[in-house]
């Protein structure tokens, strides 16, 4: 096992101890405000195209359509209210601490395309970043996140894939931190 996935496992076990009592009471909080599961379960696009599926606290309705958020014509229509601050605030994100610990996911890479993001896949592709492990946080992410074109989120990724090293995810990690704490390139 490598340091970058022994930091993963170590990491997300501690975030999930200390949050422990904030999962409960968002997991009740779900429950108790709108109808269907606490989790939504995507299919992703993991390392080398592996579908697999990535965890999220469930922030629409159960009647969403399942595309990329971005893409519904009225994504207010979609979102629960409690879904809005989970969003705004990223907390919807912590369950994907178990697909780290699982080895689907690491803290920093490309985020997981949707399996049916056809487009961004096959550039991905062609630049070799379907060879990382998808990332809870990226290069793409903190440069711009919901507002990056498909081409601008290609040409972080293949940054990152370029310069991938341990100093650089750290960077990556604390620019997150310092963006979800502001709510900077959230749109929804």
């Amino acid at each position: 096992m490598n340091l970058k996935r022994t930091i993963d496992i170590i990491l997300s076990l501690i975030i999930m101890i200390i949050t422990s009592p904030l999962i409960i009471i968002i997991m009740l909080s779900i429950k108790l405000t709108s109808r269907g599961p606490i989790f939504h379960r995507s299919e992703r696009i993991g390392r080398n195209n592996k579908i697999f599926l990535m965890l999220k606290f469930r922030t629409m309705i159960i009647e969403a359509p399942n595309i990329a958020t971005h893409l519904l014509i009225d994504q207010n229509k979609y979102i629960t209210k409690l879904g809005s601050i989970l969003r705004k605030s990223s907390i919807d994100e912590i369950p994907q601490l178990w697909n780290i610990i699982k080895g689907e996911m690491s803290f920093v890479g490309p985020r997981p395309a949707l399996y049916n993001q056809t487009d961004l896949i096959l550039l991905r592709n062609n630049v070799g970043i379907h060879l990382l492990t998808p990332g809870l946080t990226g290069w793409a992410q903190v440069n711009g996140r919901d507002e990056l074109t498909i081409i601008e989120k290609i040409k972080f990724d293949k940054e990152y894939l370029d310069k991938k090293n341990s100093y650089f995810d750290i960077y990556i990690i604390i620019k997150t931190v310092i963006q979800v704490l502001r709510k900077d390139g959230i749109k929804h």
